[in-house]
């Protein structure tokens, strides 16, 4: 009985360690698509520290626990007590990692807030300067999604105009409607969009373009957290069982 109970424990091990595996594996694609993402959201994460930060702690931790899941299942089948010690410490980490990265979101969840970002664009914000990385990196988002400033083109009234430039229209160049919406596209009216001809605008702002765009993907990658966790919870029980039991 007890060694069916033991051989039981091992397949369970297995099968969670291959969900970690699986898990991982989404993580470290999540990771890399953010960073090599060629629509203009690499430029956001570039331009934002907090975002670059986590981008590449959730490539880290994609890695970790590709690599964590492959040796669980292999000390889980070969009953190695000491893959298992070193499977559990290490999920431990991670576990309690990933779970601070978590209330650390809570805590700076404010950041990211509209009224964050309409302040951020009116104090730094230089209009159509591509040397400044701010700038470029608005330019590059508005363009992408079609649309303007954090709330909509009223944004850029508060916007100083650049020194050399006095007859710059309030509305800038990349919230005119293009053909194709990338920094090649050609513009469907520039001149009547510039002169404040509003159906050749974008009129909509990106804070909610962005967050329809991506509303779907954050409850995924939630649920996907939340379950990630709950397994390696498991596993870890799992592994200490089978520890316990291995002679």
């Amino acid at each position: 009985m007890e060694g069916d109970c033991l051989s039981c424990m091992k397949y369970l091990m297995f099968l969670f360690n291959f969900f970690i595996f699986l898990g991982g594996a989404c993580l470290l694609g999540v990771g890399i698509w953010v960073i090599v993402d060629p629509t203009g959201f690499r430029e956001i994460v570039a331009a934002n520290p907090l975002l670059f930060t986590g981008a590449y702690i959730m490539l880290a931790m994609g890695a970790m626990l590709f690599l964590l899941g492959f040796l669980g299942c292999c000390g889980a089948i070969r009953e190695n007590k000491c893959l298992l010690l070193f499977f559990f410490m290490f999920i431990l980490l991670i576990f309690l990692a990933e779970l601070s990265a978590a209330i650390l979101a809570f805590i700076f969840r404010e950041n990211l807030t509209r009224e964050f970002f309409t302040k951020e664009l009116k104090k730094h914000y230089l209009r159509n300067n591509d040397t400044d990385v701010f700038s470029s990196t608005w330019n590059s988002v508005m363009i992408t999604f079609a649309c303007c400033g954090v709330n909509g083109p009223e944004d850029f009234e508060a916007v100083p105009h650049l020194p050399h430039s006095f007859l710059e229209k309030a509305t800038p160049e990349a919230c005119c409607q293009r053909e194709l919406q990338s920094r090649e596209g050609m513009f469907v009216n520039k001149e009547a969009c510039l002169a404040g001809v509003e159906r050749f605008q974008n009129r909509q702002g990106c804070y909610t373009v962005i967050l329809n765009s991506f509303e779907t993907y954050v409850y995924l990658a939630g649920a996907l957290a939340i379950g990630v966790l709950a397994i390696e919870l498991f596993a870890m029980i799992f592994a200490m069982c089978l520890f316990r039991g291995i002679q």
